[in-house]
């Protein structure tokens, strides 16, 4: 089973790098901003078409990362904040028209062909316990450990965790102590939509291809595992995220593909939610 160990791990990564901008969003805002998974395909784009440029892959992610901050930092600009206050529901459906709209952008610009990104990872790949480990792998469990660790102190001890939780707590008041409110909102956006951007590139990375549609099935997967996080709470949806990444990987191991292996999340969702209907970790949890 140690081979569905790695690779649930790493997985995981991916889905707490995608989820855990959105999960921030939520907690500040109350909405639910499905137009981050977007932020993968942009992410995985631009890197594709730099390398073949000839950039290092490792520059071209910076440069989607960064593009895709931007890209965050407008949307919530220019939609999400005249639309705030005509309720969340409102700001679902306008986020939802925005990450179609943007899945069919990269067909019109991009052809729907698929890309590849074959690159190598320059860090030290081996065998451990008989099972052969990558270095795409190997980042993948640094990347997500330093979420997991730098999220936690992010919260807990730095001024940008006091912040968002004093803001995601009442805005109001907040805005009334003299926090920037919108500054710190502006920043979760960034943050949240380079971290996508940076699942993207892994995700291309590692599975080698880059289509106008490869965040479809991610964008499900990043609400269920917000759910099964606790609505808001960060550390809630990393844990979430790794759960589900193992789930899928222990099952497909152990039964092979009696089920679609994107179904699993789903049921894992629902078996959770049945025992722990606020999720896995309660909201008042925020702060470690």
């Amino acid at each position: 089973m140690f081979p569905a160990l790695v690779d649930g791990i790493t997985v995981g990564a991916l889905y707490a790098l995608l989820a855990l901008g959105p999960s921030l969003v939520y907690g500040l805002l109350r909405v639910l901003d499905v137009a981050n998974a977007s932020a993968l395909a942009l992410g995985a784009y631009i890197t594709v078409v730099l390398y073949q440029q000839g950039w290092p892959w490792w520059l071209g992610a910076l440069v989607g990362m960064s593009g895709a901050a931007i890209f965050g930092l407008l949307l919530q600009w220019l939609l999400y904040r005249p639309l705030l206050d005509r309720g969340p529901l409102v700001v679902l459906v306008a986020s939802i028209g925005v990450f179609i709209a943007m899945q069919e952008a990269f067909q019109l610009i991009f052809q729907p062909y698929p890309r590849q990104l074959p690159v190598t990872v320059p860090l030290p790949s081996g065998t451990v316990a008989g099972t052969p480990v990558t270095g795409v792998q190997v980042l993948m469990l640094i990347l997500g450990v330093l979420v997991l660790v730098g999220t936690w102190l992010m919260l807990n001890h730095t001024r940008l965790g006091f912040t968002w939780r004093a803001t995601a707590q009442d805005r109001e008041t907040a805005r009334a102590m003299g926090i920037n409110v919108n500054r710190v909102i502006a920043g979760i956006f960034a943050a949240g939509y380079a971290l996508a951007a940076l699942a993207g590139v892994l995700w291309a990375i590692r599975y080698n291809t880059v289509v106008p549609t490869m965040a479809e099935v991610p964008a499900y997967k990043m609400l269920a595992i917000i759910v099964l996080g606790g609505l808001g709470n960060p550390m809630g949806t990393i844990l979430a995220a790794f759960v589900i990444g193992l789930a899928e990987s222990f099952v497909t191991a152990q039964w092979g593909y009696i089920l679609p292996r994107d179904t699993i999340a789903f049921l894992v969702l629902i078996a959770i939610l049945l025992i722990r209907p606020a999720g896995l970790l309660p909201k008042g949890l925020t702060r470690a």
